[in-house]
């Protein structure tokens, strides 16, 4: 035991109060917790797919933790809207900058015998081949989560988000060139969801 305590996860515990898409009118808003956890479930669908159906070695665990804490900056950030972050390459690459910080400074609570694990995630350093086809399934995942947000919106009758979702699916479908478990992921899990629960028995 070290004697002192740690803030790091009652930082984290505050993804909860962050709301996304803070530029759009949404039906039913969505919060940083909700939408890390989806992006986990999925990051780890893709990779098993990969594994099962590709041959591939990911660690699907690992992409799961990836994506819970894959948005983590923004508790101290906040959730900089899309069309700011990436309205030009300068923008981008000083908010990237911004980002990494921000994740030094929640590793920096962690004890010091927890940081190099936590660091790991948050920033990987030197990726092999499969850790980093693992992080781009699990970036794939977060336009995944952002597509059924626009898709479960549309189907409440809210057209706020028809632009959003045109640009994330062709987002998508440029990435389902170099990935095509993103690909299996659409035609096989995405077309139920906005759906009810008796269409989902």
């Amino acid at each position: 035991m070290t004697g002192k305590t740690s803030t790091f996860f009652a930082a984290v515990s505050r993804m909860k109060y962050i709301e996304r898409w803070s530029l759009m009118r949404s039906s039913r808003p969505e919060s940083l917790s909700e939408h890390s956890l989806e992006v986990a479930m999925i990051a780890h669908a893709l990779c098993t797919i990969a594994n099962i159906r590709f041959g591939r070695t990911l660690n699907a665990e690992k992409a799961a933790l990836v994506g819970l804490y894959h948005d983590a900056s923004e508790i101290i950030t906040g959730d900089l809207p899309t069309p700011i972050k990436y309205y030009n390459p300068d923008i981008r690459d000083a908010f990237k900058g911004v980002e990494a910080k921000a994740d030094e400074r929640l590793i920096s609570k962690l004890p010091e015998d927890l940081q190099r694990v936590y660091t790991e995630i948050f920033l990987p350093q030197d990726a092999d081949d499969d850790e980093a086809y693992m992080r781009g399934l699990v970036k794939a995942a977060d336009k995944l989560s952002a597509l059924i947000k626009c898709i479960e919106e549309r189907k409440s009758g809210n057209s706020e988000f028809r632009m959003a979702e045109k640009s994330i699916q062709e987002s998508l479908d440029r990435m389902c060139e170099s990935f095509p478990e993103v690909q299996m992921f659409l035609d096989e899990f995405l077309p139920p969801y906005g759906g009810t629960l008796d269409e989902l028995k």
